[in-house]
């Protein structure tokens, strides 16, 4: 369903803000000035202007002779206070009565009428009169809470009035849908082809929750699809969660198991984050905001509000840029998915969903690549079920392995014939903290990650090391890490790079030189990205000199000393222009 107004709550918006204007101003123009109606059709500006001064509160002129009242000639005729607040009392009523019966349009319009008599009340005609003005004032503002916490209600999880998202089409909208039928075409088909593996799944379990069918498009936008996906927030899987809202909704991790990463049991926990952020807010692109930027951010401009109902189009110019983008992204994947050729977009056959699978106890740690061949299974297809298994491999204790069902059978002698796995070792280099270094600085250099030294040193922050602190770094030697170079055949020709490969780290395993890498593979720059494939000499380096540094030593000094280029120094050894040497580091000389 299609909803082409972007703001549904304006009227009782500005109804709000200048109804609250009414209270504790003093009315300074010189000349009466009437009030314009609220705008039914317009959409308001995004950002709520700030209330300055109060709708004029002259008395309303009357210039007809025959209307004007009798007797007081000598002045234009004054409607009687008392009568009109007791008129604003009856509509109030009016509303109230609307409301018991469910009739929200006409508990508005009462409200409306409510409002404009308001206007024509005077600032200053005793204070028992003030008083009422501000009770009649106070009982509008709490009829308007009323009206739309009446719709929140209806809005609960899980009934059939929910069971369709309304899909808003406007210019935010339309600015998405031209981009995933653009620029991010080739993102869009291919989340889409691969949403086939795990939408089956999910709309099973969003009926069973009573939830709309339509979110399990959510890990389009959120993920294309991709359980391993990972963002710049630490966001992991197709839902998307940090790791703390993982663990707040039974998602665990350690070692060897990452469960944002499961398919199933991360479906599982967004329908209940899904659920518990609609019954706070609700309304689906509210909830939909804040599963995006968090309840806390979304709840605390809902409380900057207390007396107005606010939709998400309200808190638009609000939310952070991402948020902005996020659930109009969502109502255009919605718009595309349900008639892709009226966008012109050829959407493809999707993936075949996970096969049947059943659970097997194995009770060893066992790389899955190497089951998969036992098991004469395509190599990863256990992963492909057991996504959550962070080193491909299953834990040392009993685990549910996921298996096809047709391997049920065969697989107990496949455990029994494969040895088990024991992960690598890491290896540690150590490393003395030298002013202004940061551990980016140190991770790079040793072709590690943060998070790995963090991990290894027991450091609760990024930021809190010093010059002279010792720390135990583990190298590309070791498999330990999260970042730490892939194992890879040192006799080989090519390396594929991965995340968190260096140059530097590539040339030690090789026991080779950066100079010779950038060399074979016409390098410009020691820039390299994961999945780029190199051409990789092996050999020895016992051919090259060592060089122990020097405390007073700098690599300008030392490239002169040996009659070699500064540049070619600092290639061979990985380093950069800036980058910090310190005492007892081992430098390669070309």
């Amino acid at each position: 369903m299609l909803i082409h107004n972007r703001f549904p709550s304006a009227l009782v918006l500005i109804l709000t803000v200048a109804l609250f204007g009414l209270s504790g101003c003093q009315t300074t123009a010189s000349t009466p000035a009437e009030p314009a109606a609220p705008p039914v059709e317009t959409p308001v500006p995004t950002t709520i202007p700030e209330v300055n001064s109060t709708p004029e509160e002259h008395p309303i002129v009357d210039d007809d002779p025959k209307t004007q009242g009798d007797p007081a000639p000598e002045s234009p005729a004054v409607s009687d206070p008392e009568i009109t607040q007791r008129e604003a009392l009856d509509l109030c009523q009016s509303a109230s009565e609307f409301l018991d019966q469910g009739d929200i349009d006409d508990a508005i319009a009462a409200l409306d009428g409510a409002y404009q008599l308001m206007l024509e009340l005077p600032s200053n005609h005793g204070e028992a009169y003030l008083q009422g003005k501000e009770d009649i004032r106070r009982l509008i503002a709490d009829l308007i809470v009323r009206t739309y916490d009446s719709q929140r209600v209806a809005a609960g999880p899980a009934t059939s009035f929910d069971l369709e998202i309304q899909i808003v089409d406007n210019a935010e909208v339309q600015r998405e849908l031209k981009s995933f039928t653009n620029g991010e075409a080739t993102f869009f088909i291919e989340s889409y082809r691969r949403s086939g593996l795990y939408r089956e799944m999910m709309l099973e379990k969003l009926e069973a929750a009573g939830l709309p069918s339509q979110l399990s498009w959510l890990p389009l936008v959120e993920s294309g699809y991709k359980v391993k996906a990972y963002s710049r927030a630490s966001a992991v899987g197709l839902w998307q969660f940090i790791s703390s809202t993982g663990q707040r909704y039974g998602l665990t991790r350690d070692y060897w198991i990452e469960e944002r990463m499961d398919p199933e049991k991360s479906t599982d926990a967004a329908i209940g984050y899904l659920t518990d952020l609609h019954d706070m807010f609700g309304d689906w692109p509210k909830a939909l905001a804040a599963y995006n930027c968090g309840e806390g951010r979304v709840a605390r401009l809902q409380r900057s509000n207390p007396n107005q109902y606010l939709d998400f189009w309200d808190l638009y110019s609000m939310l952070p840029r991402e948020t902005r983008r996020y659930v109009p992204r969502f109502f255009a994947t919605l718009m595309i998915v349900e008639d892709p050729a009226k966008y012109g977009i050829d959407l493809p056959e999707p993936s075949a969903p996970l096969p049947d699978w059943t659970y097997v106890e194995i009770d060893k740690a066992l790389k899955l690549e190497t089951l998969d061949t036992q098991l004469n299974l395509s190599k990863g297809s256990l992963h492909a079920l057991n996504s959550e298994l962070r080193r491909g491999a299953t834990p040392k204790g009993p685990y549910q392995l996921k298996v096809p069902i047709d391997r049920e059978t065969t697989i107990v002698a496949a455990v029994e014939a494969i040895p088990v796995w024991s992960p690598p070792q890491p290896a540690y280099a150590t490393h003395r903290v030298r002013r202004g270094e940061t551990l980016s600085h140190i991770a790079r250099r040793y072709g590690t990650s943060i998070n790995a030294i963090m991990r290894s040193n027991n450091l609760r922050s990024a930021n809190r090391i010093w010059p002279g602190q010792r720390l135990k770094v583990p190298t590309s030697k070791g498999g330990g890490s999260v970042a730490s170079t892939a194992s890879f055949n040192p006799t080989s020709g090519t390396h594929t790079v991965r995340r968190g490969d260096s140059l530097y780290s590539i040339a030690r395993a090789y026991s080779t030189t950066v100079d010779r890498i950038r060399r074979d593979n016409n390098l410009s720059s020691n820039t390299i990205h994961p999945g780029k494939k190199l051409k990789v000499a092996a050999g020895s380096r016992s051919d090259l000199k060592r060089y122990t540094v020097k405390k007073g030593d700098n690599p300008g000094a030392i490239a002169s000393r040996h009659g070699v280029s500064l540049s070619a120094l600092l290639r061979t050894n990985g380093l950069g222009k800036r980058s910090t040497i310190y005492p007892g580091q081992v430098l390669a000389i070309p």
